[in-house]
């Protein structure tokens, strides 16, 4: 252990040292170049994230956080938010055509994970395959990703962690600013544009934005356009509020709007295309079936500084409405009405002495109707309330942190349901200097059954199957430990996660040799024991100026316990990905361009063979791998930016693929080539254009 201490001191002092020279030129001045990858790692540990005690630095922080930035976000090319974060280590995305994606954090997803924007958690019936996260990408300021059980926090269904949508931080006392963006997709002809105006006055604060995106069917060289993969969307928000010196008080409307068509992947039986009139295969307008999805949100977010600490208190209400039409666009067959009340109140203390404590109580009250003539689940309501308190400390080098949590969850439906869990965490980070962490941690998570897997009965049209539930099924309790290390120098920044996941009564959807209705495969919720293992890993080494290598892999193993080789393997589980990345940073400061880059860059999905193979509830999935190029930059006039503009082309060599993920993979065969399924996109040009304006009080 002493040879480990005295290596790591040698090793931190060589960094602070070649730092030092890095940051100072010739003439001994301090130099500022925020693109070098040691000043962007620095800048981003002190950024503040979502801790075990509430607010903290990414350094202290002992759970295992990722951040994005809103530059990268409008850097990526996608077509929703989530698309957007998919691609980071650790992450995936189950997908139902184009529009369409639902978040995977360590081989879990669905009512696993916790999406929080606007302060409180989004609420849209996310226990569906074809239900997506109903949020303007647009809007979105920064990603945090939480990897790992952050029930502490959260509640139930935060098992596998979170994912934290931040909008723009409000403008400054005094300022005005605006910004109109734009983007152009040659596959699926998206067209998108965003319009927002914010501003700050006397601590009055006010932010609104306008979007709307369009795209026909994409295509594919194996499918050609893939019909009902069209969709269009709007949303809006609107924020008002005061920023003062005790605290702030904002109340924030949104409204999304969502109409999505369904690809049913029926095929010509001698032919084998994809059946759809020819000459509408670049129409914008939704065709039979669809779906419409509308959801509206009421934030009223509240921070109070008090003389030894600070309050928060959050409520929010949502509405989500989901119609389903199959034979006519004014007669729904299915239509969903969630209601969701959520509410949050914390106490922070300040730090004494090294030490900070927080005690919260959150949870939710829902109501669910059914509206149309066919019931996938049964209507219920569901109340849920919970209690925390949690507690760090801080050393020099070493932060400690713990809680612990109690929740209870009633749900009404034609059953009565009470499940309640007691959760907790301790972890550790050492600091063991400026470029080097190590983080520990031990969390212990819970989930209660949600209304699909536990009442479910009837046709998704999106997913081409006939589910049934259980009303038999126990919750979910996990524990899961994390061992991460970060080191960040001059020339290299570099990361690797283990972690080891134990999840006792897993539940999952798996296929039955039972026909409920002709033409629809039927799979029933069951439960096992089961285990993950996994890492993330990552390098950027910066051997020059300007020039950045980047590689990261991602790996997870999720099996049953005590099973045999039909059943050992959990559905729906990543392949293990490999992405790399050659990145050229053109000029810095430039007279008419600023941050202009170039890079190439690939994405190598191994083959599946992990999968669920009793009753052909999944297939294997070959290895493919795609290459990506992408340029940007800062247009500056008279030292000013104008304009930031990015090309990016996904897909640059057409490759055929279908994605494990992919709901789309079990649609019919291809009776012509003996290919079974809708393939994923080809080709795909991105243009992105953002015009930002900013008026300071004189």
């Amino acid at each position: 252990m002493k040879t480990i201490c005295v290596v790591l001191s040698l090793l931190c002092y060589g960094t602070a040292m070649m730092a030092q020279s890095h940051r100072l030129d010739n003439g001994g001045k301090q130099m500022e170049d925020s693109t070098d990858v040691f000043y962007r790692h620095l800048q981003l540990n002190e950024v503040m994230v979502t801790g075990v005690t509430g607010d903290t630095k990414l350094k202290h922080s002992t759970a295992p956080i990722s951040v994005v930035t809103g530059k990268e976000l409008r850097g990526t090319a996608s077509t929703n938010v989530i698309d957007a974060v998919a691609k980071q280590p650790g992450m995936a995305q189950v997908t139902t055509g184009g529009g369409i994606s639902k978040p995977i954090i360590r081989g879990l997803g669905y009512n696993r994970i916790v999406v929080m924007n606007e302060g409180v958690r989004q609420e849209g019936q996310q226990w569906g395959d074809e239900h997506g996260v109903e949020v303007d990408g647009n809007g979105v300021g920064s990603v945090e990703i939480l990897k790992g059980p952050a029930s502490l926090m959260y509640g139930s269904d935060a098992m596998a962690g979170v994912l934290i949508l931040r909008s723009a931080p409000a403008p400054l006392e005094g300022e005005v600013r605006a910004n109109a963006s734009t983007e152009y997709q040659t596959n699926n002809g998206l067209f998108a544009y965003s319009l927002n105006g914010a501003g700050n006055h006397g601590g009055f604060v006010w932010d609104a934005r306008f979007s709307d995106k369009r795209a026909h069917a994409y295509k594919n060289k194996y499918d050609g356009y893939v019909p009902g993969s069209q969709f269009r969307e709007r949303a809006g928000r609107l924020m008002l509020g005061l920023n003062k010196r005790w605290g702030h008080s904002q109340l924030t409307w949104t409204a999304f709007h969502l109409t999505p068509s369904i690809v049913e992947g029926e095929r010509d039986e001698e032919t084998g295309e994809l059946e759809w009139a020819t000459d509408h295969h670049k129409t914008y307008s939704k065709t039979l079936p669809f779906q419409q999805v509308k959801h509206y949100k009421a934030v009223w977010d509240n921070l109070f500084y008090l003389p030894k600490g600070s309050l928060k208190a959050i409520v929010g209400y949502q509405q989500n409405r989901r119609q389903e039409f199959e034979e006519s666009a004014d007669d729904y067959e299915v239509f969903f009405k969630l209601h969701t009340l959520t509410y949050d109140v914390r106490y922070l203390t300040q730090e004494f002495g090294g030490w900070k404590v927080a005690a919260g109580v959150n949870g939710m009250w829902q109501k669910s109707q059914n509206l149309g003539e066919e019931a996938l689940i049964p209507e219920y309501r569901l109340f849920d309330v919970g209690g925390y308190a949690t507690v760090s400390k801080d050393w020099e080098r070493w932060t400690l942190n713990s809680g612990v949590r109690y929740d209870r969850r009633h749900l009404k439906y034609d059953h009565t349901k009470n499940f309640d869990g007691v959760t907790g965490s301790v972890g550790a980070v050492w600091n063991a200097c400026k470029s080097l962490n190590v983080r520990m941690n031990v969390a212990r998570g819970f989930r209660a059954p949600n209304m699909s897997e536990l009442g479910s009965d009837g046709v998704h049209e999106g997913t081409v199957r006939y589910e049934l539930g259980s009303a038999s099924l126990k919750p979910e309790y996990s524990w899961q430990a994390d061992l991460g290390v970060d080191f960040s120098s001059k020339y290299v920044e570099a990361q690797v996660a283990f972690f080891a996941n134990r999840i006792s009564n897993y539940i999952f959807a798996k296929r039955i040799d039972r026909v409920m209705e002709e033409g629809y495969r039927t799979y029933e919720y069951t439960q096992g024991d089961a285990r993950l293992l996994g890492f993330e890993a990552g390098v950027d080494v910066h051997p020059m100026h300007r020039l950045h290598l980047g590689s990261t892999f991602s790996y997870v193993d999720a099996r049953q316990l005590n099973e045999p080789e039909e059943t050992r393997y959990l559905p729906f589980t990543p392949a293990p990905r490999w992405t790399a990345e050659v990145k050229y940073e053109l000029t810095h400061r430039g007279k008419w361009l600023n941050n202009a880059y170039v890079a190439v860059g690939m994405e190598c999905h191994l083959r599946q063979n992990h999968y669920y193979k009793a009753d052909e509830t999944e297939t294997a999935t070959p290895s493919y791998t795609l290459f990506n190029l992408s340029v940007g930059t800062d247009l500056m006039v008279c030292g000013r930016k104008v304009a930031e503009l990015y090309v990016m082309a996904d897909n640059l060599l057409n490759r055929s693929y279908q994605d494990h993920l992919s709901r789309l993979k079990y649609t019919d065969v291809n009776a012509a080539t003996g290919r079974m399924g809708v393939y994923n996109m080809g080709r795909n040009v991105v243009m992105k254009m953002v015009v930002p304006l900013v008026f300071e009080k004189r």
